[in-house]
């Protein structure tokens, strides 16, 4: 049995959302032959974000989002912790003429990506990244 829990500042998620988007994760991760064995969700503000990536990744500067693998290497069942912004989320939202719900669907889509093997650091990376994350969306819709 898998956990995926949402912490932090997640009272906008009412039972409903959190069990549709637990749904969606483990079909996300059922389509890349992977299963989840626990994912915590941290939902924050943008200084606890910037707090930690400057303690852990040395980066100074803000993001939406910072995934932490907890297994040892690829291997076995997905575990991991994701921070999420909530203010970032809602500013890339807006930038982007997207509403919250599909940017918060993106970003929590793209965290499981990351611990499913996707990376984003090059061109082609986050080109094949950001496919990925329509194909999230989509599933989203038709769960809906």
């Amino acid at each position: 049995m898998n956990t995926i829990y949402f912490l932090g500042r997640s009272r906008f998620l009412d039972k409903e959302k959190r069990n549709n988007l637990r749904d969606l994760l483990n079909l996300i991760s059922k389509k890349k032959n992977q299963r989840i064995s626990q994912l915590n969700y941290v939902l924050v503000d943008d200084e606890a974000l910037l707090e930690i990536n400057m303690k852990h990744l040395q980066h100074d500067t803000y993001t939406d989002i910072i995934t932490f693998d907890l297994r040892d290497g690829l291997s076995g069942p997905v575990e991991g912790e994701i921070y999420i912004s909530i203010d970032r989320v809602k500013e890339n939202a807006e930038v982007a003429g997207v509403d919250f719900e599909n940017e918060f669907i993106r970003v929590v889509s793209h965290g499981l990506l990351h611990l499913l093997g996707y990376k984003d650091k090059t061109a082609a990376q986050a080109k094949e990244m950001r496919q990925e994350e329509e194909a999230c969306l989509s599933l989203w819709a038709d769960l809906g």
